[in-house]
């Protein structure tokens, strides 16, 4: 039995949870530097302006000429219950007729308490793990904004203050996510259906946004779906409609447009402990859960996960990435795909309602028994944080099929427009 841990060096750095080793990253994306060379032209003071995303440094993906975080190695190594290997190679989608709107996790270890508007290494592998294969069914588009940084999360457990004051009212997060998306329906959009995409402190303001902007309003008619991961929306008990949202329900339906996908996982056998911050119950509510590989029915159903072949953060103090198969294959591509080896459905109790992770094992089947993705601290693994570094990754494939399925039926009865390239 082997264990794996694919992303969680890097992605614990991701969520302000880092393991022992606390430094920066040594490594990344090989795109890094480009993009960081193009982003010093033309920005608005990182604590006084507002943005002004009419400038192309302001995306890490968008189509267009310029460079795109998204246009990365996504082919993936299929590895079969019987120990076959093939290599997916990744095709992005020629004239897609939907767009994908993109708001990453806490990834920046900028010094302040709110990002800079140079992207890091750790954006750029965020939007590989996360986004980027996202291109195989739509036009992706991925702002930087100025997000609350893990230094200003770890504040009070190290005692070490933020670099400077804190920012104004109305200077970055929520505002500059609102100002992007804004210019992209101005000036990129023309009336075509769009997905929300985000996860952890992304998915929260992206939540604002849709409360601010979309639900009840006419814009909802084009929103196929919000994909809010790691965080928490909620509804009344028994109800898919209510909480944070007055008219943007759960998803019940693979071709259901107009409504939300969001969830926590946990490891089955390992429920959220009372000190957990992930699918809380608050007063009179629940956290919603829908289940990406049965939003119909919720049973127990494989799901379809794309995973790192190794971590990006090699060596920065998390478990390396053993071989996903005995004996180990040679894998070039940075992706493995592991049809079968787990399932999802979804779970509650009387505080908790979570997405719970079952690993299919099969002592016939040579690959890895066991599925790592919680966070890694000195003292082992953190089991309030469940398997929050994996939340995207355990149904990516379900997420693709659902966009499909939902621009499908959205095109069956509106106009869909098709790329402008």
């Amino acid at each position: 039995m082997k264990h794996i841990f694919g992303g969680v060096a890097a992605l614990a750095f991701a969520f302000g949870c880092a393991p022992a080793d606390d430094g920066v990253p040594a490594n990344g994306s090989e795109d890094a530097e480009a993009m960081m060379d193009a982003a010093d032209s033309g920005l608005p003071d990182p604590l006084v302006e507002r943005a002004d995303y009419s400038n192309d440094n302001l995306w890490l993906c968008k189509p267009g000429p310029h460079a795109d975080a998204c246009d990365v190695s996504l082919d993936a190594t299929v590895i079969n219950a019987d120990g076959s290997t093939s290599v997916e190679q990744f095709e992005a989608a020629a004239e897609p007729s939907v767009d994908c709107f993109f708001v990453y996790p806490t990834v920046s270890l900028d010094p302040g308490y709110l990002s800079d508007w140079e992207p890091d290494a750790m954006e750029l592998d965020d939007i590989k793990l996360q986004f980027a294969r996202f291109g195989e069914v739509c036009r992706t588009y991925a702002p930087l904004y100025r997000q609350f940084t893990l230094t200003a999360l770890r504040a009070a457990a190290t005692g070490v203050a933020p670099e400077g004051e804190r920012p104004p009212a109305g200077i970055g997060g929520l505002q500059d996510v609102s100002d992007a998306f804004n210019w992209y329906l101005e000036n990129e959009n023309d009336g075509r259906p769009f997905v929300l995409v985000g996860h952890s402190q992304g998915a929260g303001v992206l939540r604002g946004l849709i409360q601010n902007e979309i639900d009840g309003k006419p814009l909802q008619e084009q929103m196929l779906s919000a994909m809010l991961l790691g965080t928490a929306v909620m509804v009344p008990p028994g109800e898919v409609v209510g909480g944070n949202f007055q008219s943007v329900p759960v998803c019940e339906a693979e071709d259901q447009t107009g409504c939300v996908i969001t969830y926590a996982t946990f490891r089955e056998g390992s429920p959220p402990p009372e000190e957990s911050r992930f699918g809380r119950a608050s007063e009179g509510m629940v956290a919603a859960c829908t289940n990406p590989a049965d939003l119909a029915g919720n049973s127990l159903a494989e799901s379809d996960a794309y995973f790192l072949t190794e971590g990006f953060l090699n060596g920065s103090g998390g478990a390396d990435q053993p071989a996903w198969l005995e004996p180990a294959p040679d894998i070039s591509t940075p992706f493995v795909r592991t049809p079968g080896l787990i399932s999802t459905q979804c779970a509650a109790n009387e505080t908790f309602s979570y997405l719970e992770m079952h690993v299919n094992a099969d002592p016939s089947d040579p690959r890895t028994d066991e599925v790592g993705g919680e966070v890694i601290r000195a003292t082992g693994p953190d089991p309030s944080w469940g398997l929050h570094l994996i939340d995207m990754d355990i149904a990516m494939g379900d997420f693709l099929r659902i966009v499909e399925r939902q621009t499908a039926a959205y095109c069956a009865t509106a106009s869909c427009g098709q790329s402008a390239e």
